[in-house]
């Protein structure tokens, strides 16, 4: 979309759910989608707690869409007041919207041409890569929806105007003006001088971020054909080491990172980058890791192996949904030197092993279910049908 005068073709028929600040932004962007999709049309408001008015801005919120017979929900979000402020914050909020997203709708958010040029300054002064220079994209999947971005290609200086054409209101957040949040610092301080030398310099910036966006689809497309050719998927979100380093190190590079974006990991800095290069070239017998933020990365035998320890925990275990509905079912965990006889087997074996030759890794094994009914070991999750056998020896 181009201007606010005509319609955007890719809301037609669509279910919109925006993203409501109660900001200028906002407010225009949910008056437009009113004016052209009223009756498929929500918004959401997210409190952070952060400000002394953020009451009085969720009641601006809730009459203006009672005011126009929007639906409208507020969620309560409660962010620590730390030097990532704004980064949880916004990690926060986007994670409160997807979960209250349902299927087949479209969240918008008001981002416009100069939020996509405060974003490629600030991912350019952190050091980042296409990806990051690429800014925000017009559209991405989110959870069961899409986000997307109606108003990026447009300017900050139309939304007003549409406001003033409109008579509408809107807040204004105290902490826009406060210059120790860098997005403000930027837009305050650094972007008007920079537009006394540099003409249009948000146009400018804005396509930057669209020749980025079209070089990351190149390097993700790159990706792809490295990971389908050298069949370097094992499944299970592993990729195989001995294939891998075959690979140019750019190429190798290239590939972890997508595969780290598909995973909505994210991003590792470039030392934790080389950290993971390190550990394809570790011992096949050694266990090392490398973690940051809340993801781990593991080499076991010829595999690299990606966790992320806020990941819900899916319960699929057929033996699971099977034992679970008899008397006297309990849950227990593997102990030291544990044997057990598998079924079909007429000795036993050492637990240990069993897992060892399933290919179970070292840190998953101690977290595997054991099924048991009236103190009976009956399965295993992962493994099978199993019982009791006596410790003859330790492993």
């Amino acid at each position: 979309m181009e201007n606010l005068t005509n319609k955007d073709p890719f809301l037609k028929d669509k279910k919109l759910v925006v993203a409501f600040s109660g900001g200028i932004d906002s407010v225009v962007l949910l008056h437009y989608l009113y004016v052209h999709y009223a009756d498929n049309l929500r918004a959401i408001h997210c409190n952070h707690h952060l400000s002394k008015h953020c009451d009085e801005w969720s009641k601006f919120c809730q009459d203006f869409c009672k005011n126009l017979n929007i639906k409208y929900k507020n969620i309560d979000i409660f962010v620590e007041n730390t030097v990532n402020i704004e980064e949880n914050g916004r990690k926060k909020r986007y994670h409160a919207l997807s979960i209250n997203l349902k299927k087949d709708e479209i969240l918008c958010t008001a981002h416009h041409k100069n939020d996509q040029a405060e974003t490629l300054l600030l991912q350019l002064f952190r050091g980042s890569g296409v990806a990051g220079l690429a800014a925000m994209p017009h559209t991405k999947l989110l959870e069961d929806g899409i986000h997307y971005r109606p108003f990026l290609n447009i300017e900050k200086s139309a939304i007003v105007d549409y406001a003033s054409k409109n008579n509408l209101s809107w807040i204004e957040d105290d902490n826009n003006t406060n210059t120790h949040f860098r997005r403000n610092f930027l837009r305050l301080k650094i972007i008007p001088k920079l537009s006394t030398v540099y003409q249009n310099l948000t146009k400018t910036l804005a396509r930057v971020a669209k020749h980025q966006a079209e070089a990351l689809q190149l390097t993700q497309a790159l990706a792809v054909i490295d990971i389908k050719n050298q069949r370097l998927d094992n499944g299970n979100n592993q990729l195989n080491i001995p294939r891998l380093v075959e690979l140019e190190t750019y190429r190798l590079k290239n590939v972890l990172r997508y595969w780290l974006n598909s995973l909505n990991f994210t991003p590792p800095s470039d030392k934790i980058m080389q950290q993971i290069i390190a550990l394809l070239s570790a011992k096949k017998d050694s266990e090392p890791l490398v973690s940051w933020h809340q993801y781990k990365i593991r080499r076991y035998q010829n595999a690299l192996y990606f966790i992320d320890n806020h990941a819900p925990i899916e319960e699929n275990c057929p033996f699971h949904a099977e034992l679970r509905k008899l008397p006297n079912f309990s849950i227990r965990y593997r102990t030291e030197g544990q044997r057990v006889k598998l079924a079909g087997k007429k000795h036993s074996q050492s637990l240990k092993k069993i897992l060892q030759a399933a290919g179970i890794p070292p840190w998953e094994r101690a977290g595997l279910k054991m099924y048991y009914i009236d103190n009976e070991l009956r399965a295993m999750e992962r493994i099978g049908r199993m019982q009791h056998a006596d410790k003859t020896n330790k492993d």
